[in-house]
């Protein structure tokens, strides 16, 4: 009996020191499964902190996006444009017109007085281009415009900046005194793709005299061919 007693009290001991061991270890189970979320939750801060950062570096780079984008300046792409967008410009130049110049007539060699010289000068601030040779009518009477001279033909086209002159030799007669020369103090001139007439004053005091017949005309050329034309 007092065995008995003994074996149930040393059982009653044990599972006591069981019992205890067991709770122990819950607590201790309870006390780290506690302590995991505390930690998930220091962890999970911690993205918090670096999604927060992330974000900021997010807006940082949208700063950067935006200086991308000014610097990308495509402003200064387009600035380029524009300055292709004038390459364009100055590649089109638009034809003169009689309101882009003043046409003048002063006389050539002589006497004899067989030739003058025209003068086209851009009175504009903008640069046009004189296609062509003038159109010449001498005489109410001869309503035909006088014939170009096809070598007088520039190898390239005339264009006049602001200001600039373009010049145009004109035969009159053969300079014989046999001619039928017609006295003119003023004459018609009117220029290419423009159906304006310009109205010129004739040079000299008695004006000049033409021989229909024989007047020719060269194209407008930027520089006085003295003589190279031959005509």
């Amino acid at each position: 009996m007092n065995t008995l007693r003994h074996r149930t009290t040393l059982l009653a001991a044990a599972g006591t020191a069981l019992v205890l061991s067991l709770t122990a270890c819950q607590s201790d189970g309870d006390g780290k499964s506690s302590s995991a979320p505390t930690t998930s939750a220091t962890v999970a801060s911690s993205p918090a902190a670096a999604a927060s950062t992330a974000g900021k570096g997010t807006g940082t780079s949208d700063g950067t996006g935006s200086t991308g984008s000014t610097g990308s300046a495509g402003s200064a792409g387009s600035k380029g444009s524009a300055g292709a967008t004038g390459e364009r410009v100055s590649a089109s130049t638009p034809v003169c017109t009689a309101k882009d110049v003043r046409v003048t007539a002063a006389r050539q060699d002589g006497p004899p007085y067989t030739h003058i010289v025209l003068t086209a000068k851009n009175t504009t601030r903008h640069s046009c281009r004189l296609t062509g040779f003038p159109h010449i009518q001498f005489l109410e009477s001869h309503k035909q415009d006088v014939p170009a001279v096809a070598k007088s033909k520039p190898a390239t086209p005339v264009v006049l900046t602001a200001g600039a002159p373009a010049y145009a030799l004109v035969k009159l007669s053969d300079g014989g005194v046999d001619e039928n020369n017609e006295p003119v103090s003023a004459f018609s001139v009117m220029l290419d793709g423009d159906s304006t007439v310009i109205a010129v004053t004739a040079p000299g005091s008695d004006g000049i005299a033409v021989d229909p017949a024989k007047a020719l005309t060269g194209y407008w050329t930027p520089e006085l061919r003295n003589g190279a034309d031959d005509f």
